[in-house]
């Protein structure tokens, strides 16, 4: 991908993830500190586990402020609108369907750039999308989405892998990431709105 497009797409993730972040914390009622720490845990928790991982210190998020500028607005405007927004009862969703999509890829695409295993790197871009989620619902006392019956992860495993597949048939990158962020979003939502679910153990 070009520097414009992994750029906007980790911005655009992060600003998504925030305001996950902090509709969960206006569900239990937290207030404007409490928003701001699950709105940071949310956006930056999954990139900042995959730096340490790949040796990417210090991690991306200390490197630049607009990332913490980013979620700064982002929290303050779903706090001033909070009532505007839980009108919309997929808000939560919305938002963090948006970030699972945006940061699978931006994920991947570090991962071969760090030259990882193409399969251990779709993992990694599955961990970049989930994590922070996974640290904002177990501070809400929540079962985290992607150990829920309906398909989460699944999606990000689809998308990544359309994604890895034609980056190593030449296709052109950009084009690829935008696709593959759909195809996950595509999934994720059909998923819920159709009900659809992986086996569970009996």
């Amino acid at each position: 991908m070009t520097d414009v497009l992994i750029i906007l797409f980790d911005y655009s993730g992060t600003f998504a993830f925030s305001v996950s972040g902090a509709l969960a914390a206006a569900e239990k009622k937290l207030d404007l500190f409490g928003a701001l720490f699950l709105g940071f845990v949310t956006a930056i928790g999954g990139g900042t586990t995959r730096d340490m991982m790949i040796g990417n210190t210090p991690v991306s998020w200390l490197q630049d402020p607009v990332y913490f500028y980013i979620i700064v607005a982002a929290v303050g405007l779903t706090f001033l609108f909070t009532n505007t927004i839980l009108r919309f009862p997929k808000a939560l969703f919305l938002f963090d369907t948006i970030g699972i999509s945006v940061f699978t890829i931006i994920g991947i695409q570090k991962g071969l750039h760090a030259g990882i295993h193409p399969p251990l790197a779709v993992m990694m871009g599955i961990l970049t999308a989930v994590m922070g989620g996974i640290i904002r619902d177990v501070l809400c006392n929540e079962i985290p989405l992607i150990f829920h019956r309906e398909i989460y992860a699944t999606a990000c495993l689809a998308g990544g892998v359309f994604f890895v597949l034609f980056v190593f048939l030449n296709m052109p990158e950009s084009f690829t990431a935008l696709i593959a962020a759909g195809v996950i979003f595509t999934i994720r939502s059909l998923s819920v709105r159709k009900g659809w679910a992986l086996p569970r153990f009996k």
